[in-house]
């Protein structure tokens, strides 16, 4: 536990050079190496208990209904009539949890590669955790890239909530991926997945971008506002293979009274369309497809 000293765990990465993250530990709750990456969980001072994957912060109690609610509802609201749906990654469930939340799914498939992940988050975040056991939802231990290619043409949805493009989660930023996603999608599908932080990964963002629209006609890219990640702020890549869809508009706007339903706390009609108007140096970038140094593509 390098990353723990003094009572504070700092949040180190090669992904956001001189600048970390830090919180005050209470307790150290679960530490283990699984065949993939470590495994950490510890009770903060203000953030409840933490989720920390090979020293990078996936999810506190605090704020994870941001990022997950963002991830879901985003997609799902932009689909007239989403029954089927595929999350790849997502072993805290949160992303389950949410959605789950729309009656008009009938199944959800999930599929995590690391089954320690989903046992500690059981264990010590059951508020996100709490929909392992819901009938409508299948679970599978195994690689995404290997489901993905026996179920063709099979969902409505695709949702990756992968962590960051190092480790065992580097390949789901490739387009190679998101041309499995495709092939796996019914016609007028739609993937989102975890797109990374605009205020430090704008070339990235801008590569994805650029080969997402080689394979679908609609693309986009949104974001959230949440504090323990990196510079306070992530964002999703959009796809659709319907060439008429409008991420910015909803299709299936939630009414007040489903949004007391889901009981969501992020989440809303109008925080929806303004997850798309970016700040003028991101869409420079992500849109016009200068480099984040100002070049021209």
């Amino acid at each position: 536990m390098d990353q723990i000293k003094d009572g504070w765990f700092s949040e180190l990465s090669e992904l956001w050079p001189g600048q970390s993250m830090s919180l005050q530990v209470e307790e150290v709750l679960f530490n283990e190496k699984s065949k993939y990456q470590n495994v950490l969980v510890f009770k903060s001072k203000t953030y409840g208990n933490v989720l920390v994957l090979d020293g990078v912060i996936q999810c506190t109690e605090r704020d994870e209904f941001s990022y997950q609610e963002m991830i879901a509802h985003l997609p799902l609201c932009c689909h007239p009539s989403p029954r089927r749906v595929l999350v790849i990654g997502g072993g805290d469930g949160g992303v389950a949890r949410e959605v789950l939340k729309h009656k008009q799914v009938e199944k959800v498939d999930m599929c995590e590669i690391d089954e320690m992940v989903i046992e500690a988050s059981k264990k010590y975040l059951p508020k996100m955790a709490c929909s392992f056991e819901n009938p409508r939802l299948s679970l599978h231990i195994q690689d995404g890239f290997d489901f993905m290619s026996k179920h063709e043409g099979t969902y409505d949805v695709i949702i990756t909530d992968s962590s960051d493009p190092i480790g065992p989660a580097s390949s789901l930023f490739e387009k190679k991926y998101y041309e499995l996603m495709k092939k796996a999608l019914k016609p007028g599908g739609i993937v989102c997945s975890q797109g990374e932080c605009a205020w430090l990964h704008l070339d990235l963002i801008r590569n994805m971008q650029e080969f997402c629209r080689t394979l679908f006609p609609t693309v986009s890219y949104a974001y959230t506002t949440i504090p323990t990640y990196p510079s306070g702020q992530i964002g999703f890549i959009l796809c659709s293979l319907s060439p008429d869809l409008k991420f910015e508009k909803p299709v299936r706007e939630l009414t007040s009274s489903q949004i007391e339903d889901f009981q969501l706390r992020y989440y809303n009609p109008h925080i929806h369309r303004a997850a798309f108007c970016l700040p003028e140096f991101a869409r420079k970038v992500i849109v016009d497809g200068v480099s984040a140094n100002g070049d021209a593509k």
